[in-house]
Parts: C-alpha cells; structure tokens; sequence
C-alpha cells in the first residue's frame, strides 16, 4: 500500500520589541509578516498582545480605551494583510465586546482574508505585573480547534500554556498543532538563578504539551524591556525564546532571549501520527477514573 505523502506546513514566527507608538509597533509586524511571506511561509504566528506594550503591568482605566471591536480596524488591517500574501496569520487583540466587557483574544485569519475563528483566552492570571484580571473576563468560547485551509489549529494563549487540560482539550477536538501567543518576562530582581527556572519551566510545559499529546507546538513571545509605567517595579524584561517543538517534543527552531527575530520552520504534521502509533497515550488513558477533575481540589 502506498504511503501518503507527509503533510508540512511552513511557518513563521514573528519575535518583536514593542515601543508605547502602536502604529510603529503594527508597520513594524506587517514588515515581519512581509519578511515571512517572502519566506514561503503558510502560517505567520504574532506574539500575544502585539500591537502596544504589554499594559497589565498596573490597573489603569484609560488602558481600556486601547481595546477594539472584533471585528474592527486590527482586523480590517491585518486581513488584508493575509489575503494579500495568502496565508493564514494567528493574531492577538484586546477585544472591546460591550462597555466594561473586554477580552484577550486570538483572532486567526485564512489566507482569503477572512476570519477563520477566535479564541479568547480561558485563564487570567492576577500576578505582581501581570494585573489581566483587571482587564479581562475569562473567555466563554471554549476550547475550540480553528479551522483553517491549512489545517486545525489548536490556539491557546499565554498563561493558558501552564493548563494540561487545555491542550488535551484542544487535542481531543482534533487540533494538529498547539499555538501560544505569548507575553512573558523577569522582573529585574530575581536572581540569575530564579530567571533561568522560571524560563525553563515555561519551556518544559510546552514540550510536556506536545509530547503528552503528541503534537507540534509554538510558542511565540516578545523581546525587549518594558518599563512599569507606576514605577513601582523595574519593568519588565521579556524574554523572547520563542520556539516551535514537534510531537516527541524535541525542538525544531528556538529564538533568541534578546533579539527581534522572524524564524521560518518547517512543521511535519503528518509525523504525529506516526509518534501516536508508538506511544499510543490516547488509547491508555484512563477516562473511567479521571471524573474528578472537575473539581477545584480533593481534600
């Protein structure tokens, strides 16, 4: 029997340093998804909350004006920018829903220009310079697959990435590859030794997520520091490494901590079966036994 001839997809990454001038900061992105475009590339990932600085570092009302309608200008512009170069782009937006009513959304556009699906992000984390949930109600979309001319596309967002159950989620809804856009960083006080735990952790979870579901991830984050507008902090230092992992977990592209970078990868989507047929953690899983994890703790 013939085999069928692998599926590969060409991906871009867009690893950025954002500035508080939102227009420069979305020219500088559309040059990035030109760049890739260039590059072949049939997916153009974008890095979470890309089109300002990350503004969760205090509690600001006027922070608010910044979010927008979906559909809406971003949208308006960054379609035409995938139909333009017929790719499909996974974005990041801070959604105005309805007055005191705003989302962290990814919104994934096909290679039309039209928006194939969105997601909005499920977990808000509530931590010394990263104030979200002051910003955003937690997503009611779910955990949902996009579909796209390129495939299904399991997309997630930052700190959803620390979740097991939102991948195996989006994994058992038939994703072929896990996306993260992602906004994360040190504060400048923690040791040398703390920062390289926190980063490999991050790294590890995301490897974890691929191999425990056997599928490709990315994970694209930004670079650069940002400073604490309250100046009750040193700001935050993020730190890129942004990377894609294929199914057993091993890496196939890895960015720099400082740098803005655009990587362009070749993803083997076909290869995931073949590593489920060798570790075949869907067949042994014991879903009889794991009704109590819909409870918030046991004891």
């Amino acid at each position: 029997m013939a085999s069928k001839p692998p599926k590969i997809i060409k991906a871009g990454l867009v690893q950025q340093r954002n500035s508080s001038n939102i227009e420069e900061n979305i020219q500088k992105l559309i040059k990035g998804i030109e760049e890739c475009a260039k590059g072949g590339a049939e997916l153009v990932v974008l890095q979470e909350l890309h089109n300002s600085l990350y503004f969760c570092q205090t509690e600001n009302p006027d922070v608010f004006d910044l979010a927008e309608s979906i559909p809406g200008p971003s949208t308006r512009t960054y379609s035409e920018i995938a139909k333009k170069y017929g790719l499909v782009l996974v974005t990041s937006l801070f959604e105005k829903r309805a007055p005191g009513l705003y989302h962290n959304t990814a919104v994934v556009f096909d290679k039309d220009g039209s928006i194939a699906g969105k997601y909005r992000k499920m977990h808000i984390p509530d931590d010394p310079a990263y104030y979200e949930k002051f910003y955003f109600t937690p997503g009611d979309l779910g955990f949902e697959p996009i579909d796209t001319s390129i495939g299904r596309l399991g997309v997630l967002v930052c700190w959803d990435q620390w979740y097991p159950e939102a991948a195996r989620l989006m994994a058992m809804r038939g994703a072929e590859i896990l996306i993260y856009p992602t906004a994360i960083g040190w504060e400048s006080g923690d040791s040398e030794e703390e920062k390289n735990r926190q980063r490999d952790a991050w790294v590890i979870s995301q490897r974890a997520h691929a191999v425990a579901n056997g599928l490709p991830v990315i994970s694209v984050n930004r670079t650069g520091h940002e400073p604490d507008p309250s100046g009750q902090t040193n700001g935050i230092q993020f730190w890129g490494h942004s990377f894609v992992a294929g199914p057993q977990g091993e890496f196939i592209a890895l960015a720099s901590t400082d740098n803005e970078e655009c990587m362009m990868v070749d993803i083997h989507l076909s290869r995931s079966e073949e590593v489920r047929r060798m570790w075949p953690f869907f067949r042994d899983r014991r879903i009889d036994a794991y009704g109590a994890l819909d409870q918030r703790y046991l004891l």
